[in-house]
């Protein structure tokens, strides 16, 4: 865990150094695409962390000077399966994306799906005898949370104080400064399967690049898709992407909960392939313009060509209906949904003042999809469009870039996490994790 922490440290040191040249290259690792943007910071605002242990503040002055995607290889349920494929792939996009911009990228910050996430909410608390709070204050409270066993082979993705309590104020965004005698903190802890993570490294050093920061893709479609009321009130993202739909929710500005299905668009792209027998290029074409998961009478006489290629003339010309059509997408559309269901349930969703869902990604595209999640997830469902960023490209601003957008946010205003607070190390989690985390001394 100490070991987890010194790597997340040695991130953050190496994004600000990165902040402090100027550029940055985002790097958003799907199943379906992979997305490079690269940021150009600039302005003595550029070295000025957030106030506070706060929210995502506004755009800092950033702008994108460079984009491009390129289909993915290598990466399914949003993890990196095969790592030649996955860094021939994350070349091909950095490298297209370093010549738009017209610089060269030394660090990068990356996002992944998947990778079976799991939420946990701690508490710690410490006296402080009437003094005022500070720095070293909140270190010491963050280690006093009790650790949970997350297994083995897991690793924390995220760790974020999300409320602080000071006597009996609660509510607190940033108690630094004030005066009391009891300090609580709660905070929110994400684990991932460490190999997700691992490989992730392993191919972004083979890329001759640095790792400059991690998140996960719930995470960011969150901060990219809720706008700030949602944020505050509490709402859920929903992220569809090629090959996992990732799930956040937030609640005050700080994300609470996540977790992921692993299943995604590409599902969706298969079962048309097999319930036509037609090569999945083509099953992604006839979703893409036919596809949908409402059927109404029009559509029996809707005739979709097939086309094809494989030589047999009879085969090549058969139509199908776009009734049939989405007679094959729709059970499927809803498994997705019901699966988000039951973890929306578990999360204990319907306790929040507000039950909006923000549908985002990719595959949350498919036409009366809104119609449909609305009657599965509840009433208040939206889709939602990623926050417009300064220098994206138009071909970047639909919702399968939320993820990509939401990390150029993250990494311009990333939320304080534990590891930017100084730990003593006698305070150390007490039930911390006995085993030494492998991939930091492998990597670091």
């Amino acid at each position: 865990m100490r070991h987890l922490y010194e790597a997340q440290r040695a991130m953050r040191n190496m994004r600000q150094a990165a902040m402090q040249r100027g550029v940055v290259a985002i790097l958003d690792i799907g199943s379906s695409k992979i997305a490079c943007l690269v940021l150009r910071f600039d302005g003595p605002e550029r070295f000025r962390e957030s106030e506070g242990v706060g929210s995502l503040a506004g755009q800092s002055q950033f702008r994108v000077i460079g984009a491009a995607t390129t289909r993915s290889r290598g990466v399914s349920f949003g993890e990196i399966e095969a790592v030649q494929e996955a860094e021939r792939t994350i070349r091909t996009a950095v490298h297209a994306a370093q010549k738009m911009a017209n610089v060269k990228v030394d660090h990068v910050i990356a996002c992944f799906g998947g990778a079976r996430p799991r939420s946990y909410g701690l508490d710690g608390r410490v006296e402080i005898d009437g003094q005022i709070v500070t720095d070293s204050d909140i270190g010491r409270v963050l280690a006093a949370c009790d650790m949970p066993d997350i297994g083995e082979g897991r690793e924390v993705l995220h760790a974020q104080p999300v409320n602080f309590a000071l006597d009996h104020r609660s509510g607190l965004v940033d108690p630094r400064g004030q005066v009391g005698n009891e300090l609580a903190a709660d905070l929110h802890l994400l684990t991932v399967e460490g190999s997700a993570i691992h490989n992730l490294l392993h191919c972004i050093k083979r890329c001759d690049l640095e790792l400059a920061g991690i998140a996960s893709s719930a995470y960011v479609s969150g901060i990219a898709s809720l706008v700030e009321d949602e944020q505050e009130l509490g709402a859920a993202c929903i992220d569809m992407g090629g090959g996992s739909t990732g799930l956040s929710i937030f609640m005050k500005k700080h994300m609470i909960y996540a977790d992921s299905v692993r299943m995604g668009g590409d599902h969706v792209t298969k079962d048309i392939s097999l319930g036509l027998q037609i090569p999945m290029a083509t099953a992604e074409r006839i979703k893409t313009f036919y596809g949908g998961v409402v059927a109404t009478g029009m559509d029996d006489r809707e005739m979709i060509e097939i086309g094809g290629d494989t030589g047999d003339w009879e085969r090549d010309r058969r139509t199908v209906s776009r009734a049939e059509l989405i007679g094959i997408m729709r059970p499927r559309v809803e498994e997705i949904l019901e699966e988000i269901r039951a973890r929306l349930d578990a999360a204990g969703f319907e306790h929040l003042p507000s039950q909006q869902i923000v549908l985002t990604g990719g595959a949350s595209q498919i036409p009366g999809l809104d119609g449909l999640a609305s009657r599965i997830l509840g009433q208040l469902v939206r889709l939602g469009r990623p926050l417009r960023v300064q220098g994206l490209p138009q071909a970047a601003t639909g919702p399968a870039f939320a993820a990509g957008v939401g990390l150029t946010l993250f990494a311009a205003n990333p939320q304080d996490e534990w590891w930017d607070f100084e730990i003593p190390a006698e305070r150390y989690p007490s039930r911390s994790l006995k085993r030494a985390v492998k991939w930091f001394k492998d990597n670091w």
